[in-house]
């Protein structure tokens, strides 16, 4: 009987939360942006009071507009640095309330997060209509809490693993170097992190951008991914 129900349990799991999942990142991978010496730098996790601010500083040195998929609570905390983004042009997208992980949220607790995240940001005068799940993790609820708020999921092409602690700055920018091409979408990350991960993530890209702008690659927001 134990194995019956294990059974059943591991069934309702694998189709609630694993299969939306992988099923979306293979969908994903073959997805291709139409402008080939387009770059679309997309930054999760934050706003961070600190990190964020010394980004933003470095895409207004270079004039390039990204994409922030903020959590709603940090971004409640720091509505200063949500008006500077908006005001230098940046797209605002949504990286849940709390940065629960999706597989293991159910049906109520995935919507109360879509309703809390997008009132708190309707409050900070942004209006959302692109998400990214906390680890790029779905489940059923997921995908039709978005659809029926008219949300369009973004993952990515490219990950640097800039959120671990024991990376380096020079190992991320060998990573960015070697895995981004036109077309692609690069994940980092401003915010949370071990070890003041955020830092060795700017102090990459600092290196990263002159090499990326000297092959004449430009820069652009996702919304321009999916026209």
């Amino acid at each position: 009987m134990k194995i019956v129900i294990f059974s059943a349990l591991f069934l309702l799991f694998l189709s609630y939360s694993i299969m939306p999942t992988y099923g979306y990142k293979i969908w994903n991978y073959f997805q291709k942006g139409r402008c080939n010496q387009t770059i679309y730098l997309t930054f999760d996790d934050g706003p961070d009071s600190e990190y964020t601010l010394q980004l933003l500083n470095l895409l207004d040195r270079y004039n390039i507009k990204a994409s922030f998929f903020v959590v709603a609570e940090f971004a409640k905390q720091n509505s200063a640095i949500i008006k500077r983004m908006q005001q230098a042009g940046h797209l605002i997208g949504l990286h849940s309330l709390s940065h629960k992980n999706g597989l293991v949220q159910t049906p109520a607790s995935t919507e109360y997060d879509f309703e809390q995240s997008i009132e708190i940001m309707k409050q900070l005068g942004v209006d959302i209509h692109y998400f990214r799940p906390p680890w790029g993790h779905f489940n059923i609820s997921t995908i039709l809490e978005s659809k029926k708020r008219g949300l369009q999921a973004v993952l990515w092409k490219v990950m640097a693993q800039d959120w671990r602690g024991n990376t380096t700055v020079t190992k991320i920018q060998q990573k960015l170097i070697v895995r981004t091409n036109g077309g692609d979408i690069v994940c980092l990350h401003d915010g949370r992190g071990s070890n003041e991960a955020p830092r060795r993530m700017i102090e990459a890209l600092e290196g990263v951008l002159p090499f990326w702008i000297s092959k004449g690659y430009k820069f652009d927001t996702v919304e321009h991914y999916y026209e």
